[in-house]
């Protein structure tokens, strides 16, 4: 089966999770839904693991590839390809029963250097009745559910060329050292874009980047259990034909912490500079 082909079906698969999530996201729920493990804020419902369990099980009888990520063997070769299925991104959004929040799936290849990178991912936003879906080479598209069905559209950045005017998206942790990082730069580039925002998650603002909603996203200290968020949004990026890297300008490390960027191409250099 072709990539393409495997993406449509796993956004099937996600579309289908994402209605249990929307229920379980309607249902009345304590607020205190979240415990403090090590300095990591942890969701406590059972969701992710259920939704992970559907996915994973139904992604099998898709192509199982070499396995899962999570499960990867210490030493891996060239050509391998492990699928990364993340939980619920945006949990705090989904507890206050705010539409922003996603489900996603990336597929990982190694390449002839044995470096892992996503080369298919699925971002779906159930409450939003929106699924992006990217391939490597073969472009990135937004589904959006209408009232006459679902309607496919590809999708591109913006054309904004300066910081000046532009909207830009920012991403921030409960941790205070992390989140200060982040409302530092708000405030060096405070009078420069016409509007600065904060929803998240990030692998939703990724794709608002690469479909033009947002000019620009950054993020500090996205850590390794943003690996199945980044991931899916990055191809999203990179197929939209978008900019993505670190802040220092490297390329994203799949096995470290990252400041993360995001840009339509023409204002990276722009904004780069405030991020210092």
């Amino acid at each position: 089966m072709e990539l393409r082909q495997v993406a449509l079906e796993v956004a099937r698969i996600l579309q289908d999770a994402g209605k249990h999530a929307l229920n379980d996201q309607m249902n009345p729920r304590d607020l205190k839904s979240f415990e403090m493990t090590g300095d990591h804020l942890h969701f406590t419902s059972d969701i992710d693991k259920r939704l992970s369990q559907f996915i994973s099980n139904r992604i099998t009888y898709v192509d199982v590839f070499d396995g899962f990520w999570q499960f990867r063997p210490d030493e891996c070769h060239p050509g391998e390809r492990y699928w990364c299925v993340g939980g619920i991104d945006g949990a705090i959004n989904f507890v206050r029963s705010m539409p922003e929040w996603t489900i996603t799936v990336s597929l990982f290849e190694f390449n002839d250097q044995c470096s892992a990178q996503p080369i298919l991912s699925v971002v779906h936003a159930p409450a939003l009745g929106l699924t992006y879906l990217a391939v490597r080479g073969a472009g990135a598209i937004r589904i959006r559910r209408t009232q006459l069905g679902d309607k496919r559209e590809k999708i591109m950045p913006s054309t904004t060329k300066s910081l000046d005017y532009a909207v830009v998206s920012f991403g921030m942790s409960h941790v205070p050292e992390e989140s200060k990082r982040a409302l530092d730069v708000v405030a060096r580039i405070a009078g420069r874009p016409a509007d600065i925002k904060r929803v998240g998650p990030a692998s939703l603002d990724l794709c608002k980047v690469a479909d033009g909603t947002y000019d620009a996203y950054f993020e500090p200290h996205l850590h390794k259990w943003d690996v199945p968020a980044v991931s899916a949004g990055a191809v999203v990026v990179w197929e939209a034909q978008g900019h993505l890297s670190r802040w220092n300008g490297d390329l994203v490390h799949w096995r470290q912490e990252n400041d993360v960027l995001a840009t339509n191409g023409l204002i990276t250099e722009d904004l780069r500079r405030y991020l210092a």
